[in-house]
């Protein structure tokens, strides 16, 4: 049996801990060795990151594939993806609690109004800034999966009102919940800061437009803004910059983008109520990630079934 790694993060030399976990088996690293046509015969196990279109099913003895993060969206970019094979996505206390940090964190920097008072500090200038509380204002949280879920759970204990929206009915403690599509417009008409942690399909591509932005109270104790974590075909920049130039917008704290790297030219750059982040709000750990694929395969091994599995008619 081998496994498969078609991973690159940046350049560390880290897939030693897939070795360390998996002594037993031959571990490829597809960014190493595809240069000398390593025999992939054998390979029944693949952790991948934004796969080489077509490698996938190229593997003849492929029984799961899983992903190297919690989104599964870059796999499906593959038009070659084999859809009978089950799909894993990544799911990890340390990747849903670092993406809850930068959340929480975003959220009170704008609460606290952090930016203004940052330029306040640059200019030697001393000032007290009227702001509501945490009690006072109302968020959104789009998705409610294990990182929304978890992320709405910090944000109630810092006193926000946390409204939450799904595609079907969800039950969480302590948010109230909408869902579908005859649900979210109440659901926008209740987020002051409305927070998105979807996944990326084709019913959510561009979600994040000037449509939506239009339904964003503009009454609340603070400015509409909008956080995203999810995925960056989910917005439409050019939307979100106007409504950032025509005060619909109150702020924003993006970590993802439609082109990633953001481009050196963006507008968005340049806004003093935009926070701007590299796509680093929840980076896998890779010594996680081993543990995580290495578990999994020996329960499959041992029973066939698999945990997280993802629905490849939904996409996620």
């Amino acid at each position: 049996m081998a496994l498969l790694l078609d991973i690159n993060f940046d350049g560390r030399n880290k897939f030693g801990e897939f070795h360390k976990e998996m002594p037993d088996e031959r571990v490829i690293h597809w960014q190493k060795e595809k240069d000398h046509n390593p025999d992939l015969s054998s390979v029944r196990y693949a952790v991948v990151w934004k796969p080489q279109p077509g490698l996938l099913a190229s593997l003849p003895d492929l029984r799961v594939i899983f992903s190297a993060g919690a989104g599964v969206d870059h796999i499906f970019e593959d038009p070659k993806l084999p859809k009978d094979i089950p799909l894993v996505r990544f799911v990890d206390p340390d990747l849903t609690n670092r993406m809850s940090e930068w959340v929480v964190l975003q959220c009170l920097m704008h609460l606290r109004q952090q930016r203004k008072y940052d330029r306040n500090q640059f200019k030697h200038h001393w000032q007290e800034l009227d702001q509501p509380i945490a009690s006072d204002v109302r968020i959104g949280m789009m998705g409610l999966g294990e990182l929304g879920c978890n992320a709405a759970e910090k944000l109630n204990v810092m006193g926000f009102q946390v409204n939450g929206w799904s595609r079907s009915k969800k039950y969480v403690e302590g948010v109230q919940c909408f869902s579908g599509e005859g649900g979210f417009d109440a659901f926008l008409g209740q987020s002051d800061i409305l927070v998105c942690l979807l996944p990326l399909t084709d019913r959510t591509t561009g979600i994040l437009n000037a449509g939506l932005i239009k339904r964003l109270p503009q009454n609340g104790a603070i400015r509409p803004v909008i956080i995203n974590a999810g995925r960056g075909g989910s917005q439409v920049e050019a939307d979100i910059i106007e409504a950032l130039q025509n005060g619909m917008l109150g702020g924003v704290s993006l970590d993802v983008f439609e082109t990633e790297p953001l481009a050196d030219d963006s507008p968005l750059w340049d806004f003093e109520n935009a926070i701007i982040t590299p796509h680093v709000a929840a980076t896998s750990n890779i010594s996680a990630l081993a543990k995580y694929v290495a578990g999994q395969i020996t329960r499959y091994e041992s029973t066939g079934k698999l945990n997280n599995l993802v629905d490849m008619a939904r996409g996620y």
